[in-house]
Formats: structure tokens, C-alpha cells, sequence
């Protein structure tokens, strides 16, 4: 899949990043004051404690904002709404509600994994309690629906509304399913196949990118069959995304709990590990299974767990696997698409996901 020359990635970034992190600022308060807060939580039957409620749920989720993020969900959200014809005031809150739920999932997601760093910064429970962060956690799951309410009140229609509900609550369930699947295998309980792990990416991962194209397909006036196939050309880009995730946390450095390599210490069954299962001898394959199961820090052990990947080629196998994903995907929608810059734009957006080192 060649990308367009003339549109570059970081062009694409500078264009639409900006207007995300603006959007976030001006609809998200640092601090609680009565007006905000009710939009949030509706008038108090006795009394709101704006300075515990801002410290308690605010001071938390901006941390996690304030670190940055590719923000490449809410970037989709406004090339597919380019590409189709859409008003941005229109898929902007939909592009909202997507980040904060993919950083609430982050802030749980850290615990759950017992994750020491985020962004470059101790992880939210380290630094707030576990208490606070799952709780801010969960808060990002369900403040960004009053966007909802508000698109009504702009004037969108009931119904579609409504599907935006029903999306929403849809790909939660499946956001959950697929964490689920994803801890109980690095607790080495079952070592997947291929298809598996690449329908567990599909919910943890491809879930809030296709629940962003879906949305956005939708504020956008799409079809039925635009939703759909747009929302699985998405999909795929996530597992994508969630494959060059795992072989870039093998690739750096700094082995150890914290920095490269910490997919292992967790005991992750990622696409490497699952064909290197595969494809080792039974004595390798049973060396890699130990080394899971150590849930090492030690960088040497978490060396020879690459270095056994590394000899089944699986590294090789599975930047194949992401690069043919992407391609089908792209091929299948193609054509739902008008030729217009914004269309090379994702072709460019789409080929970043899978080549970027970072």
C-alpha cells in the first residue's frame, strides 16, 4: 500500500491534532464550578464540593491528558467526516468521547497489568491510589456521553441519537471482551491461535477506532453500509495498530519492567509469541512458555525471550500479518470513497499506523 507523496503524516498531524486538544480544553474544565458541573451531573439536591470533585475526578484525567497521546482515534473521526462531507461541529464531540473513553481504558488498563509507567510518567494509580484512578477511569467511560444530549440539542435527529447509543454501549461490551481474553492469556492459562488473538485485537484495539469511524460515518449523514464497512476498515486498522504496539514494545532499547520488553514480563501472548509457539522446537517452545510465566524483570531472561522470536522469524511473520491487514481493509473501502484529498489522506493516515516508530 504506497502512501500519496505529496501528504505526509506529520502535515496530517499538525492539521487536526491542534483542533482535538483545543476541543478537549474548551469542553472539559480543570476545575469544577456550579455551571460545569451540572452539565456533567445536573443540578445538586443539597450541595456539590467543587474543590473535592475537581481534585477527586478532574485533577486525574487531565494528568492523563496532559501527557499528550498520538490522538490518532479523534484524527481518524475528522478525515472519515472530511472525506464523507461532514460537519465538524458535529463529529468534533464524537471525537471527544473517544479519546477520553480510550484514556479511561488506559487508566484501568495500567492497573490491571500493574504498569509502572505511562507517557514517560508513573502510571495514575501510582500516583493518585488505586482508588482514584480506577474511579477516573471509569469516569471517562461515561462523562463524554452528555455529547449525546448536546448533539440533540443542535438539532439531530432522535434516531440517530439513539444509534449513537446503541454503537456506544456495543463496542464497550466488546472493548471489555477483549481486555478479558487479553489478561487471561498472559495469566498462562491458554496460549491462543492466530485467529483468536487477531479477534481479541479486534475488541480490545480495533473497538474504539471502529466505535470513532462509526460515529463519525454516522454525524456525517453516512449509510448503513458506510457505518459498517467503514467501521471494519477501522477495526483492522486497530489490530494493526495493536501489532505494531507489541513489536515496538520488543524493539527498543532499555530492556525491563518500564521499558521495552515489558510485553513479556507480563507474560503476554502477543502475535510473536503465538506463532513463535508455533514454529519453535518443543524444547525453545517450553523455554518461551517458562520465561512468560516468570513475569520477569530481568533483562537478560526478557533478551532470550526476543531472541527466541527472533530465530522463528516471528518478528518478520507478524509486521506481515499487519501490513496485509491494513491492505485488505483499504482495498474493501476504496471505492465508498470520493477521490478527494481527504481520501489520500487516510491512505497516508492508514500506512503510518503500520510503519511508525513511535
Amino acid at each position: 500500500m504506497s502512501a500519496n507523496k505529496e501528504i505526509s503524516i506529520d502535515t496530517i498531524f499538525e492539521e487536526y491534532k491542534p483542533v482535538v486538544d483545543n476541543f478537549l480544553k474548551e469542553n472539559l474544565p480543570r476545575h469544577f464550578t456550579e455551571e460545569t458541573i451540572q452539565r456533567f451531573c445536573g443540578a445538586a439536591n443539597y450541595a456539590y464540593d467543587l474543590e473535592s470533585a475537581s481534585k477527586g475526578v478532574l485533577t486525574p484525567i487531565w494528568d492523563m491528558l496532559d501527557r499528550g497521546g498520538k490522538r490518532w482515534r479523534p484524527v481518524l473521526v475528522m478525515l472519515i467526516a472530511e472525506a464523507l462531507g461532514g460537519k465538524l461541529d458535529l463529529v468534533l464531540p464524537c471525537a471527544f468521547l473517544c479519546e477520553l473513553v480510550h484514556n479511561g481504558s488506559l487508566a484501568v488498563d495500567d492497573i490491571e497489568d500493574d504498569s509502572k509507567q505511562r507517557r514517560g510518567e508513573p502510571c495514575l494509580h501510582l500516583k493518585f491510589g488505586n482508588d482514584i484512578a480506577i474511579n477516573a477511569g471509569n469516569a471517562m467511560y461515561f462523562m463524554p456521553l452528555v455529547v449525546f444530549k448536546e448533539l440533540k440539542q443542535k438539532g439531530v435527529a432522535e434516531n440517530v441519537i439513539v444509534k449513537g447509543y446503541e454503537l456506544y454501549s456495543q463496542e464497550m461490551i466488546n472493548l471489555h471482551f477483549g481486555q478479558g481474553l487479553d489478561i487471561y492469556w498472559h495469566q498462562g492459562k491458554k496460549n491462543p491461535s492466530v485467529p483468536e488473538y487477531l479477534q481479541m485485537c479486534a475488541y480490545k484495539t480495533g473497538t474504539l477506532a471502529r466505535l470513532s469511524v462509526r460515529l463519525s460515518v454516522l454525524m456525517s449523514g453516512g449509510t448503513d453500509v458506510q457505518i459498517e464497512k467503514l467501521g471494519r476498515f477501522a477495526e483492522a486498522l486497530g489490530v494493526a495498530f495493536q501489532i505494531q504496539d507489541d513489536l515496538l514494545n520488543i524493539t527498543g532499547d532499555t530492556l525491563g519492567k518500564g521499558g521495552s520488553g515489558e510485553d513479556i514480563h507480563e507474560g503476554k501472548r502477543s502475535l510473536m509469541v503465538i506463532h513463535s509457539l508455533t514454529q519453535a522446537t518443543p524444547t525453545n517452545r517450553q523455554r518461551l512458555i517458562d520465561i512468560l510465566a516468570m513475569k520477569t524483570e530481568d533483562p537478560k531472561l526478557i533478551a532470550e525471550a526476543i531472541d527466541l522470536m527472533k530465530q522463528t522469524k516471528s518478528i518478520d511473520y507478524s509486521v506481515q500479518v499487519a501490513q496485509d491487514i491494513v491492505k485488505k481493509a483499504w482495498s474493501e473501502v476504496e471505492t465508498l470513497l470520493p477521490d478527494t484529498p481527504a481520501k489520500q489522506k487516510l491512505k497516508v493516515f492508514a500506512s503510518f499506523l503500520i510503519e511508525r516508530k513511535v
